[in-house]
């Protein structure tokens, strides 16, 4: 049940959040003017920073709110709001690439924004990889499976990158645009589950 139980919830989740399938037309797009090897080097540190980044949340992301005073409960809530937000941007924004000139940027800045952050850690993910990791709700297994799910989505993130030009190709920037709006439906679903987990156990309701 290890691999077919909350694994599957965390990697899904984190999927979805992530979106890997979003990412490749923004890095074919940021990416154009340079050499096969350079790409894979942008790649590669893109998804070394989107690492860090999340296991900087993991890590220490709760006692950053437990600091300020913010109950799980709480941010638990604003964050299903958050995601709700994000999931309607996707669903029914426009495709936008961020605002930044290519040409004017080495690789590593592009690795680093906005290629490692926001396009891959984004409040979304860093939101989502804290609340699964809450030392309140989750066993140490539970959270083990959350850092997992980080690795094998980063993991396949980094094979799409690579493989970005045929995936153009294949699905086109429609077919992107369809895979884009079809996991926000799923995130939209997956914030509004979040708010009323934490609206549960606020009113002490049975869980869901």
């Amino acid at each position: 049940m290890w691999l077919f139980g909350d694994f599957v919830k965390d990697f899904l989740a984190l999927w979805v959040v992530l979106d890997p399938i979003a990412a490749v037309p923004i890095f074919m797009a940021l990416t154009a003017d340079y050499n096969e090897p350079t790409r894979t080097r942008i790649a590669g540190g893109s998804v070394l920073v989107a690492l860090v980044v999340l296991a900087f949340f993991i890590g220490v992301g709760q006692l950053v709110i437990a600091a300020v005073g913010i109950s799980l409960r709480a941010f638990t809530i604003a964050g299903g709001i958050i995601l709700f937000l994000f999931a309607v941007d996707l669903v029914i924004g426009e495709n936008k690439l961020p605002a930044i000139d290519p040409r004017r940027s080495s690789p590593l800045q592009l690795a680093v924004y906005p290629m490692g952050v926001p396009t891959l850690a984004g409040p979304g993910s860093m939101l989502t990889v804290m609340l699964r990791t809450d030392n309140s709700r989750f066993s140490v297994l539970e959270q083990i499976h959350t850092v997992v799910a980080v690795v094998c989505v980063l993991a396949i993130t980094y094979g799409l990158l690579r493989a970005a030009g045929l995936i153009t190709r294949l699905i086109g920037l429609g077919g992107a645009s369809i895979l884009k709006r079809i996991m926000g439906m799923i995130l939209a679903a997956y914030a509004v589950t979040l708010v009323l987990q934490g609206v549960a156990d606020w009113l002490k309701l049975p869980p869901l």
